[in-house]
């Protein structure tokens, strides 16, 4: 058989940027009909799927988010059956679900979940779960022993007032600002993270209390009472002044003197090393300042936004699926876990994020790559994983506990993003 001539098929010009320049070119050789055959199939599904990838679809997310958490209620369901002290789940720990009351910091993803499905579907199915689960966290709202209030009371009676309007969830959210309102120091100018660790740190302060600041500005937008937006923007500030380090990174926690006012040491509790960008606080932090600025329109707070995207959307360890490690400086990269929870939380950030800033056609971009990636790589087969959306997250490397695991704030952020991503896309407000 002769040389034969074989002309590949012409392709978008997309797949420049995937390493097909020469897709015109002629290739000579002695290919069979049946190899011709085999790579001109191998080209046609590598375009099918790179289109595919190029456009996030909600409604596959979101109904497949509706099937899993159908399961997930069911587990549930069965674990409160025998233990009903306990509210919500939070992870699943060799191969069992593990559950967690109330009192638990992360309580309020599992409610937050099932608001989401119900403004996806308004269906009464998803409404009347998620005002059961909520409603066994309205205990909380005068736990003065924790700072994590919006996490527990926003991410579910907060939403549930957002989607309903029901009075008595507005009631818990000004007690719950009330509340959190008992942590803060003036002398130190923030609000007081764990009161356990009494012999590491006085009064330590954490990257993920700027999440908290949410329920201080909705109780004002609530009460007319501007004390809770005093807090949550002094807190902001002293945050801004001492967590971040010229290149825009966070420190985790940060250690005060109350009677001085005066940073006494920096430190991580979660990441790598106290130098080091523990990824989640990273994103953490970017969500937390863009909604600073949604609420007092205050440009340094954006400002600060755009510095962190800028730190993490261009830091040398980010993966090209824009899936992190679970610290931008772990040791053994790219031999290390990735941390699906960082992402989602950055990809809802960065959402926000883009409704505000001139480099919001790029934040959107990244948004959707992070979602993207999720949705190819990161989601559980629907039926496993008890139910959880996503696999592949970290909770506390350094403990060893939680390790690349389906987890509760994983899933909520990223149901959070895939909603305000189908907003954008419709061209409707995020709220």
């Amino acid at each position: 058989m002769g040389i034969q001539t074989y002309r590949l098929p012409v392709l978008p010009a997309i797949f420049k940027e995937k390493g097909y320049e020469k897709q015109n070119d002629v290739y000579k050789n002695n290919m069979t009909m049946k190899q011709r055959m085999i790579v001109t199939l191998v080209v046609t599904v590598s375009y099918i799927a790179t289109a595919f990838s190029q456009s996030i679809k909600h409604s596959i997310i979101l109904n497949d988010a509706e099937k899993q958490t159908r399961v997930l209620v069911e587990e549930v369901e069965k674990a409160r059956m025998d233990k009903p002290d306990l509210a919500s789940p939070r992870t699943v720990e060799k191969g069992e679900l593990k559950m967690v009351s109330s009192r638990d910091w992360t309580s309020g993803f599992f409610p937050g979940e099932l608001w989401f499905l119900y403004e996806f579907t308004r269906k009464n199915e998803w409404k009347q779960k998620a005002e059961a689960y909520t409603a066994n966290l309205e205990r909380e709202k005068t736990n003065r022993g924790t700072h994590d209030m919006g996490f527990k009371i926003y991410c579910s009676f907060g939403n549930g007032y957002r989607l309903t309007k029901n009075a008595a969830y507005r009631d818990v959210i000004i007690q719950a600002a009330k509340t959190l309102s008992t942590r803060f120091n003036p002398v130190t100018g923030c609000i007081r993270s764990w009161d356990t660790n009494r012999d590491k740190w006085g009064y330590p302060v954490i990257i993920d209390n700027m999440m908290n600041l949410e329920l201080l500005f909705v109780a004002t937008q609530l009460t007319g009472d501007s004390s809770f937006y005093k807090i949550a923007v002094t807190h902001a500030n002293t945050t801004m002044k001492n967590h971040f380090r010229p290149d825009h990174s966070s420190y985790h926690v940060v250690d005060y003197d109350t009677i001085t006012g005066k940073v006494v040491r920096k430190n991580t509790h979660q990441g790598y090393a106290d130098e080091s960008a523990w990824a989640r606080g990273q994103s953490w932090g970017l969500y937390g300042y863009t909604m600073c600025f949604r609420f007092t329109k205050n440009r340094k707070y954006l400002e600060h936004a755009e510095n962190i995207a800028s730190f993490l959307l261009t830091h040398p360890n980010l993966p090209k699926d824009f899936v992190p490690y679970w610290d931008y400086n772990a040791p053994n990269i790219p031999n290390e876990e990735r941390d699906a929870s960082a992402a989602s939380i950055l990809a809802s950030g960065l959402y926000e994020l883009s409704t505000y800033s001139k480099k919001g056609k790029m934040y959107k971009e990244k948004a959707d790559k992070i979602v993207e990636s999720l949705t190819n790589n990161y989601r559980s087969p629907i039926g496993e994983n008890k139910g959880f959306l996503l696999v592949h997250s970290v909770g506390h490397m350094p403990n060893k506990s939680e390790i690349n695991v389906p987890i509760d704030y994983a899933d909520y952020y990223y149901m959070e993003a895939a909603l305000r991503s189908k907003k954008l896309k419709e061209k409707r407000k995020l709220w």
